[in-house]
């Protein structure tokens, strides 16, 4: 069903819809966003897919007649055979599940993890096709309907109350929206003020979605369903520091740890909204409400200042930037602070159509 808007929030809509045609222009040419600046290092990164894995990447020997690889063997054979009888028996089970199957042999929930992904990608497959789940931590609200691999059909609303991220994003069918933007919240209290504030009516027709904080992969993967299905603009909201920079970053591009899935994770087309460096002052925020830069975070700045996908965007890059020139003393804002939440339809109003320069 087409949406006609009214008022002055028809201006709003239009600049999406604005956007939104050079999105799909961009596919039509084979890329996942506007054309712009690349890197000459593809081997570790590409702007149109994100982060992948390099074709001289090194590779660790597990052997059965070595003392050093004898556990790690049992373990991966030990997975191996629970997996084998996931799919033959078409059942799926968590992460979590496999490892209380054995917690005494597996140690820890890590060594399962570690285990799995490496399985994952041996065998050059998605998680999805080993059988095995992720629990879910995400939310989403708005305009969406979607039915899930058993039958249920969820209706998001624009209420107060949020629905969880399903944990077999791949069954879920069916999918209806009418949103004209996808917004990406990265802190489940951020979440739920929008939603108290009445975000989703306010700026409706839309879908807000939380990974609540490092997004798990069932988040991911949504945020990669919406975008191939609907074709949307998608925003990212963050904190202006270092680390809400990354969490943006896994979204758009992914992770080293998961490079081998880059295809089916990262949405390269998504932009940075906000919260910006340049919004502490541009918004007045005082600065008693700011949260000092710790040792910490100035060595995770530098590492994202290193970053291909950072090198290579110039907006990006003078943003970083602009918080590494910050000193310990006047620190970093968090979307909690109350003028961070403000103007959120005019940020998009202004970024979306300078789409091209600010990634």
């Amino acid at each position: 069903m087409a949406f006609a808007p009214m008022g002055p929030e028809a201006s709003f809509f239009a600049v999406l819809d604005q956007h939104r045609a050079s999105l799909l222009a961009a596919l039509r040419r084979g890329g996942g966003e506007p054309a712009g600046g690349g890197t000459p290092q593809a081997s570790r990164f590409e702007d149109s897919v994100g982060l992948q894995m390099v074709t001289h990447f090194t590779t660790r020997k597990i052997k059965s007649d070595s003392l050093k690889s004898v556990k790690k063997f049992a373990l991966i054979l030990k997975i191996l055979s629970k997996i084998y009888k996931l799919v033959q028996s078409n059942t799926y089970a968590t992460k979590r599940d496999i490892y209380y199957t054995d917690s005494q042999l597996f140690g820890n929930q890590t060594v399962v993890d570690n285990i799995i992904n490496d399985i994952s990608c041996m065998l050059k497959v998605p998680r999805m096709s080993l059988h095995i789940l992720s629990t879910s931590k995400g939310l989403i609200a708005g305009n969406l309907r979607y039915i899930e691999e058993d039958g249920t059909r969820v209706h998001c609303t624009c209420g107060a109350t949020a629905v969880a991220v399903p944990s077999n994003i791949q069954g879920i069918r069916n999918l209806i929206t009418d949103a004209k933007f996808l917004l990406i919240v990265e802190k489940d209290a951020t979440f739920q003020r929008l939603l108290d504030d009445n975000f989703c009516n306010r700026m409706s027709p839309c879908i807000m979605i939380t990974g609540k904080g490092v997004p798990d992969l069932n988040t991911r993967l949504l945020v990669k369903k919406l975008w191939d299905t609907f074709h949307i603009p998608v925003f990212a909201l963050v904190d202006a520091d270092p680390h809400g920079i990354e969490i943006m970053c896994i979204y758009k591009y992914g992770s080293m740890a998961m490079s081998f899935e880059a295809h089916n994770l990262t949405v390269p087309a998504i932009r940075w909204l906000g919260l910006l460096p340049s919004d502490i002052k541009r918004l007045n925020i005082p600065r008693d409400t700011l949260i000092p830069l710790t040792k910490r975070d100035q060595m995770k700045l530098d590492s994202v200042l290193k970053r291909p996908y950072v090198t290579c965007q110039p907006f990006w890059r003078k943003e970083s930037q602009r918080e590494r020139g910050r000193n310990i003393g006047r620190g970093r804002s968090r979307l909690h602070a109350p003028r961070a939440r403000c103007g959120i339809r005019s940020r998009i109003s202004r970024i979306a159509p300078r789409a091209k320069g600010r990634r």
